[in-house]
């Protein structure tokens, strides 16, 4: 048994081109932790939690994280905190996949 709970969910995605795929890490009653791999040109669209912190940690490549009217390329190992009404979305511009996770807290209806 391993405690890391990444690796074999990386293991498990692999994304095409213009693709996102997904594995919940951890869900819990006030946290969630998802992972994200986005083929080469794929986007995760912008959106906001107007009642969560949401953290980004870069593990696999270089995303471009999306914010407000930004873009920045973060590379792995990379973490990106988007507080609370921000607008953050990810993208791949690179022709690797490229693989985050993003932890969300409190989940929105808790506490």
């Amino acid at each position: 048994m391993t405690l890391d709970l990444l690796s074999d969910a990386l293991a498990e995605l692999d994304p095409g081109e213009g693709d996102v795929e997904t594995a919940e890490l951890v869900v819990s009653d006030d946290v969630l932790v998802k992972l994200f791999a986005l083929g080469p040109g794929a986007e995760l669209d912008p959106h906001e939690h107007a009642d969560s912190t949401n953290v980004f940690h870069v593990v696999d490549g270089t995303v471009t994280v999306v914010r407000d009217d930004e873009t920045e390329p973060v590379a792995a190992p990379g973490v990106v905190l988007n507080e609370r009404g921000d607008v953050h979305g990810a993208r791949n511009g690179t022709d690797e996949v490229v693989a985050f996770t993003a932890s969300l807290c409190p989940l929105p209806g808790s506490g």
